[in-house]
């Protein structure tokens, strides 16, 4: 696998958040981790948009409808 390095700066308080969060896992690990959920829910929030341009707004019904398939998964 390829890997590219990133020098990154964080406030203190943001860096003592995220070495707390991390863990014992490696902080580079969790940072990857975080990126790949970010770009996930980004992609997500598109989708609905794109939804919505074409079928109108999500409304109450159909929110309470994925309500239950995400209860029904688990």
């Amino acid at each position: 696998m390829t890997v590219a390095r990133f020098a990154i700066s964080f406030d203190e308080e943001l860096a003592r958040a995220v070495r707390r969060a991390a863990g014992e896992e490696p902080m580079s690990a969790w940072l990857a981790d975080a990126a790949r959920r970010k770009l996930r829910a980004e992609g997500l929030l598109r989708a609905v948009g794109e939804w919505e341009k074409e079928h109108g707004e999500l409304g109450e019904a159909e929110l309470l409808a994925v309500r239950r398939k995400q209860r029904q998964r688990r």
